[in-house]
């Protein structure tokens, strides 16, 4: 659960963020970041890096190969327990 934290805005708009949520999301001086509002709120994100949605690319691709080798396994399974079947 997150905790709320009360920051004063500076005349020029500034916000400083908390030091422990820098440090927990990796965001150092410098770096940039994702600010939106919705519904009344402003919500500011870490942007995801190209190294980041790469290997999540990686991983569903991982993913969807290992789902589709088990779903051909339990086919030929299926085939091997049935025999033929007629064509429809």
């Amino acid at each position: 659960m997150s905790r709320t934290r009360e920051r004063k805005v500076g005349e020029r708009g500034q916000v400083t963020l908390p030091k422990e949520l820098r440090e927990k999301l990796n965001i150092q001086g410098g770096d940039e970041v994702l600010v939106h509002e919705e519904d009344g709120k402003i919500t500011i994100e870490k942007p995801v890096s190209r190294e980041e949605l790469s290997e999540g690319y990686r991983q569903y691709a991982a993913k969807s190969k290992a789902l589709a080798t088990e779903m051909a396994d339990v086919s030929r399974e299926a085939d091997e327990y049935l025999g033929d079947v007629p064509e429809w």
